[in-house]
């Protein structure tokens, strides 16, 4: 059996991590059986390799090893890409096509993505698990295969089957063995090794001198959470080497390729909905139309105890809660350079004037539903600092109606 170190050589493994040991140490031994392997961790953490050491260290190395990413084939082509079709069983089928089960027949499938599949899918995936059989879209003969898989997915596995998403039964098939990758945040002693790794390769591709961290921006590197694992580093690495002109770099030029992290706190959003909360862009409207109405309503209250009393001052006194609410109650500073300028009526109220006192009103909010809508949407991504993803959320529409909406409006 080949050595720990010589594996990660062979197939440019950075990193002395226990949990990356484990999971190396894992895919060796399994590799000279057929059992299904399962391969858990983020998007990022370099999952892709495991098959491939596994396929290289079993008898099936000399046969075909083939990658399907799941979640990149749409749904109604994925049965027909796996398994193949005949000719005629859809529409633009001119030809029977082989499937990658049978055009790898004796080697391995790596099938990424695996927790995207569709539960039909599924079906047809877990009986070639059972008894290496399959049946092409479009046919009636049942077909015998013998292929290893070995499936990677980023999803927790027990929500997605709690949620109805994945079959239990095809979970306990293909995670036979499961084998999980660490994080890059969980790796701390390799992120500075496998960052070396990135500017070496970046220096040698683009021909320039290599750049070099200080001890205080390594620091800075290890400390930061990588949302985006490996890939992450090794984009921040390509963008320093390439846009650094200084090639050594401080923590201060490090900062500029980190973006800024959200917190680790979990978020209590999602689990709570208050009256504000939207569900629709029809209850936006209605909510829009009801505060209208309330204002309108409030403001000829007001207008009426006015027109009826003939005293301004004691109005705005007997009223004062109503006309915060109508203007939105403001700290005290800011109530005395906004104050609410009440128009004083004649003592008497003529019913031949009241057309004429109407029409000298200027209202000063406008009752457009579109411009409501223009000043939620505005104040939503102000809220969120201009991330769409939450503000749609708070809005309670999905993000390509908000995108649609910013585009209609040129916000």
């Amino acid at each position: 059996m080949d050595s720990l170190q010589a594996i990660k050589q062979r197939f440019g493994i950075i990193g002395n991590d226990m949990h990356l040991n484990r999971a190396l140490e894992k895919a060796v031994r399994v590799a000279p059986t057929d059992i299904s392997v399962l391969v858990t961790g983020e998007s990022g953490v370099g999952k892709e390799n495991i098959p491939k050491i596994i396929h290289a260290l079993s008898h099936r190395k000399h046969a075909k090893y083939i990658a399907v990413n799941c979640g990149a084939i749409p749904e109604g082509t994925i049965d027909s890409e796996l398994f193949g079709h005949e000719k005629g069983s859809f529409t633009g089928a001119t030809a029977s096509r082989k499937g990658y089960f049978e055009v790898a027949d004796g080697g391995t499938i790596f099938l990424d993505e695996v927790g995207e599949l569709p539960l039909t899918t599924q079906v047809r995936l877990l009986r070639v698990l059972e008894n290496g059989e399959f049946i092409k879209v479009g046919s009636s003969e049942i077909q015998k295969t013998n292929v290893r898989i070995v499936a990677a997915t980023n999803l927790n596995m027990h929500q997605a089957i709690n949620k109805g998403k994945f079959r239990e039964d095809l979970y306990y098939r293909l995670s036979t063995i499961e084998i999980h990758l660490p994080p890059l945040r969980e790796r701390l002693s390799d992120i500075h090794l496998l960052f070396r790794k990135f500017a070496s390769d970046f220096a040698q591709k683009y021909n320039m001198p290599g750049v070099r961290l200080t001890d205080e921006a390594v620091k800075v590197l290890e400390n930061y959470g990588f949302p985006g694992n490996i890939r992450q580093l090794k984009n921040i690495a390509e963008q320093i080497s390439v846009v650094e002109e200084n090639r050594i770099i401080t923590p201060i030029s490090l900062q500029q390729y980190l973006p800024t992290k959200g917190t680790n706190l979990p978020s209590v959003i999602e689990n709570k909905k208050n009256n504000s909360d939207f569900s629709s862009e029809r209850e936006i409207m209605y909510k829009v139309l009801f505060d209208m109405r309330n204002d309108i309503n409030d403001l000829k209250k007001l207008t009426l105890e006015l027109m009826q009393s003939g005293d301004a001052e004691k109005v705005q006194e007997e009223n004062k809660n109503l006309i915060k609410k109508i203007y939105n109650e403001v700290p005290s500073q800011q109530q005395e350079e906004n104050h609410v300028e009440v128009v004083r009526l004649n003592e008497k109220y003529d019913e031949s004037t009241e057309y004429e006192f109407a029409e000298t009103i200027d209202a000063d909010e406008s009752l457009s539903i579109q411009e409501k809508e223009i000043e939620l949407i505005k104040k939503s991504l102000e809220r969120n600092n201009g991330k769409r993803k939450l503000a749609a959320k708070e809005l309670g529409i999905s993000e390509r109606t908000l995108y649609r909406k910013i585009k209609q409006y040129d916000l």
